[in-house]
């Protein structure tokens, strides 16, 4: 009969945070594991040492390198994995032969532990158990008895290896945070609380709970003296003090007006930053706030003074008049839309949600962007070298009936036709609905161009034709370019519209 694996939380450091199921558990055990940095003692082990039973079978599974270098060939990631592969051996070898492994962890198990790679490989073979322990991050709030979040407010839990400007978002894009992972990265991480104008407020603490633990503000930290065991908190607290100059809606309320009161709507262009244009990149290095769909605000790089915010995409006038109040207070905005604010962006909502006599005084300025049928367009040729039409498929905000009618009205009149938001997960056959409308006008060698995420690192365009094109691998990534009877392909495959119509 075959042993157990049990991966067992230690807590932070004070052997008194061990749980009693964790001790009791070390106690019965056939076999003690736990790991251990290159030429240093197991913390794990030094936590746990006064638990462990005299002629229990250890086994140190010291790591091959932490934050050095490495001549294995796979560098420091196929170090690592041929390291785990290995301590699984060992570990199953105990297991195969009926003894109960025990794996101490610091804090808890599955929270950044190293256990987590043995329960990939083992778990799957042997019977398996974990018991959780308090994590560091815990203890690192109890000893600043600083409140981290309560009620709705969000926490989120960053490694400090992010990078500096994605750290910085997502620190601006929350309410309380913990940030793990620190040593050498330091510098970089406070850089990003300082653009996410989190700096002030956050709290760094090393070797939480042990004898030799220590708390100051992360701004009076010497970087030089920054060790692996440490981590930053920053509260959350919404009955607090807004941390770092986040603006509460309540601040914002009581403000007095200023002037001048004018909201911005700004295009983001399709996706690569070579396609923002010089006087949207200025605009939002200007303002203070960043209103819009939460992909296209992740879109706007993080810094100093800067609140974001993001919701979903269905909530165009609640966004609207959001950024309206912001802006009526006398607070900088920018709303943000992908490609071209004016094009199924926030433009129309914006002004929509404006007719209301208490936005009267706001004035709202729109800043074209780059738009998405402008990218398929010139990656395609010239498709769009002539009349055309622009349409979307979506029956959110119009019926079908209304989207049938125009479809027939384009195609009758021979227009090239730019389709955008031709298909989602409850809009299934819409696309083929279209195709069926353009060839009862149209041949089935009217050539269609279906370009996906173009601009990005993902980007495909595919040259086809009406007659043979393939509805189901149409998704809501996707631009179509429904040609006219004109429409062309060069030799090598370009995709053109003539200027002239002969009469």
């Amino acid at each position: 009969m075959s042993g157990r694996l049990w991966g067992v939380g230690l807590g932070p450091g004070d052997p008194e945070l061990i749980t009693r199921k964790a001790a009791r558990l070390i106690d019965e055990a056939d076999v003690v594991a736990y790991h251990a940095g290159v030429g240093k003692q197991s913390n794990a082990r030094r936590i746990a040492a006064d638990l462990i039973p005299a002629g229990v079978i250890e086994e140190e599974l010291r790591y091959p390198v932490t934050t050095g270098s490495t001549s294995h060939p796979g560098g420091y990631a196929g170090a690592m994995a041929e390291f785990y592969e290995e301590c699984a051996q060992r570990l199953g070898d105990h297991l195969a032969q009926g003894r109960d492994v025990v794996v101490l962890a610091e804090g808890d198990p599955l929270f950044y532990g190293s256990f987590m790679y043995l329960h990939d490989r083992l778990s799957p073979h042997f019977e398996t158990e974990v018991v959780p322990g308090v994590p560091a991050f815990a203890a690192a709030t109890a000893i600043v008895a600083t409140p981290l979040v309560r009620q709705t407010d969000v926490l989120t839990v960053l490694p400090g290896t992010l990078a500096v400007p994605e750290l910085a978002r997502r620190l601006a894009d929350t309410d309380g945070a913990i940030i793990m992972k620190l040593g050498r990265r330091f510098p970089g991480v406070r850089d990003a609380l300082a653009q996410a104008g989190r700096l002030e407020h956050a709290w760094y603490i090393e070797r939480a709970s042990m004898p030799s633990e220590r708390w100051l503000r992360v701004v009076d930290v010497d970087p030089d003296t920054v060790p692996y065991f440490s981590l930053i908190v920053v509260p959350g607290d919404s009955l607090a003090e807004e941390p770092g100059g986040r603006r509460s809606r309540a601040w914002i309320d009581a403000r007095e007006p200023a002037d001048p009161r004018e909201l911005l709507v700004v295009g983001l262009g399709p996706g690569p930053d070579e396609w923002l244009t010089p006087e949207v990149s200025s605009a939002l290095a200007e303002v203070d706030h960043v209103v819009g769909y939460a992909p296209y605000v992740n879109r706007v790089p993080q810094r100093e003074g800067l609140t974001r915010h993001a919701s979903g995409n269905t909530v165009e006038v609640d966004r609207a008049r959001l950024a309206l109040d912001l802006a009526r207070k006398g607070e900088r905005v920018a709303v943000v839309s992908g490609g071209d604010a004016g094009i199924f962006g926030m433009s129309s909502a914006i002004f929509e949600a404006a007719e209301d006599p208490e936005y009267a005084d706001v004035h709202v300025r729109v800043l074209p962007g780059v738009t998405a049928i402008q990218a398929v367009a010139a990656r395609a040729g010239a498709p769009i070298g002539a009349d055309f039409a622009v349409m979307s498929l979506s029956d959110r905000l119009k019926p079908w009936s209304v989207i049938e009618s125009r479809l027939r009205a384009v195609a009758g009149a021979d227009l090239v036709l730019g389709i955008y938001n031709p298909r989602s997960r409850s809009r299934v056959d819409q696309v083929e609905r279209a195709r069926s409308i353009f060839l009862e006008h149209r041949s089935p060698d009217t050539i269609v161009v279906v370009g996906r995420d173009v601009g990005r690192a993902e980007e495909s365009l595919t040259v086809t034709t009406l007659g043979e094109l393939d509805v189901d691998s149409i998704d809501m990534k996707c631009l179509l370019l429904i040609g006219a009877s004109s429409t062309r392909r060069t030799a090598s495959g370009q995709v053109w519209t003539p200027r002239y119509v002969d009469g």
